[in-house]
């Protein structure tokens, strides 16, 4: 099963929290967002990454790191 890792770009957020509101991996940190769980299974994907789509500063990227048949 696929493993990703998410990353925010703190110093690019903007603190519109866009994500945190889509996606509950993503929390408000004082003016900015930050991820609960920077690693997530296939099964969290499309949340969020519904929630990199929803930054209007794109500074969320998700990227697949592992791949394993289970």
């Amino acid at each position: 099963m696929a493993k990703y890792k998410i990353e925010l770009d703190e110093k690019t957020c903007i603190g519109c929290k866009a994500c945190t509101v889509v996606c509950e991996n993503f929390i408000p940190d004082g003016d900015k967002a930050k991820v609960v769980n920077d690693t997530i299974e296939q099964s969290e994907f499309k949340i969020n990454k519904e929630a990199e789509e929803a930054c209007p500063v794109k500074c969320i990227t998700i990227t697949k790191i592992e791949d394993k048949e289970e």
